[in-house]
């Protein structure tokens, strides 16, 4: 018995050993296409670095990255996690009606009075009594429509709903019912543009504009499949995404600044066809101000729209009505600096949040 033990012990070390030096020895990648993250390198080899122990930390770490066909090893693993043993998810991600989600919960109420508080700060500062419509918006993630059904824990999205409706200086729309979960892309967060015109309509008539009627956009298919990123969290080789541009005469006359690199583009950015996140082409990806300029609308009309990502695919259906599209993400920049950069007066505003921002707020800067 004791024979069999050393045996094993010696096996284990050996097995150890190998995948230590294969890890050591194996081309390192500088980032995971899947993960959409770069990868821990491979700490220097230096006699102080190994007396002091922070080799060995840093090289654990690497190791983990950097191990010989990971990818595979990773597939295998969400592949025993959801059929073999059955768990409800791998990595947080978990696969219900054909989508993969991610478990988000529980609901910080913290975060949603912090993110009340940072909106009527920047309404009060730049928009009270100008003249503007204020118009406040919620975009669900599909988990709300997901998570339920499949016996998943969730945030309390009707504690979060309630907290956002419940404003004086802005008429709240609710989207909820505009959406479903196929309105979702299957493989990412994100929710697909053409399946938006109802809640653009809805937004509209908020704002008092004409409501966006679908014939006049033409449905663009791109070529390129969008893996999204839940695909590669969940590790499983998830069938590929469509990505859809509902283009019209009307945006492809818009031009659109960038204020981060001062050049001016177009509303779909197709130099982002091979970025690390497809999702980039609608306006350019994560860009904390940009302003879109509609030759064809009203030019005494601007709308502001304060917005997270799910800003970029529903702004172009909202820019036939304006002579200027102002959108702001104050993920990466204060509130406080916009009067540094355009001018706002009379401008309606459209507070746009995900509920995954909302319930993380911290990210938000005033």
């Amino acid at each position: 018995m004791k024979k069999i033990q050393h045996y094993g012990v010696f096996l284990a070390a050996a097995v150890w050993l190998c995948l230590a030096v294969a890890a050591w020895v194996y081309p390192a990648q500088a980032e995971s296409t899947a993960e959409r993250r770069a990868l821990t390198q491979k700490p220097a080899l230096t006699l102080g670095s190994l007396l002091d122990g922070s080799f060995m930390a840093r090289f654990e770490t690497a190791a983990q990255d950097q191990f010989p066909f990971r990818e595979g090893f990773r597939t295998l693993k969400a592949a025993a996690s959801y059929g073999l043993f059955r768990q409800g998810d791998n990595n947080g991600i978990y696969l219900s009606q054909g989508h993969a989600a991610k478990l988000e919960y529980p609901y910080q109420e913290s975060a949603g009075d912090r993110a009340v508080k940072l909106f009527r700060t920047v309404y009060e500062t730049y928009f009270a009594g100008k003249g503007g419509k204020a118009v406040f918006a919620v975009v669900p993630d599909k988990g709300y429509y997901l998570a339920f059904p499949g016996g998943y824990p969730a945030m309390d999205y009707d504690a979060l709903f309630a907290k956002m409706k419940d404003q004086d200086w802005a008429e709240y729309v609710d989207l909820t019912d505009c959406l479903t979960a196929d309105s979702y892309y299957k493989t990412d967060t994100h929710w697909r543009q053409e399946a938006l015109l109802p809640a653009a309509e809805k937004l509209a008539q908020a704002l008092g504009l004409a409501v966006p009627a679908g014939e006049r956009y033409t449905p663009v298919a791109l070529e390129t499949p969008f893996y999204g990123v839940y695909r590669g969290q969940a590790a499983l080789p998830l069938k590929a995404d469509t990505l859809v541009m509902m283009t019209s005469p009307v945006l492809e006359a818009c031009t659109v600044t960038n204020y981060e690199t001062g050049k001016t583009g177009t509303v779909y950015d197709l130099t982002k066809l091979d970025s690390r996140d497809l999702y980039d082409v609608y306006l350019s990806g994560a860009v904390s101000l940009l302003e879109i300029t509609n030759p064809a609308g009203p030019e005494e009309k601007t709308l502001v729209i304060f917005r997270d990502s799910f800003g970029s695919s529903l702004a172009p259906l909202l820019a036939e009505g304006y002579g200027r599209v102002i959108l702001v993400d104050l993920r990466y920049m204060p509130g406080s600096m916009l009067q540094d950069f355009v001018d706002v007066s009379g401008a309606d505003v459209l507070f746009l949040y995900s509920t995954l921002v909302l319930n993380n707020s911290t990210l938000l800067r005033w």
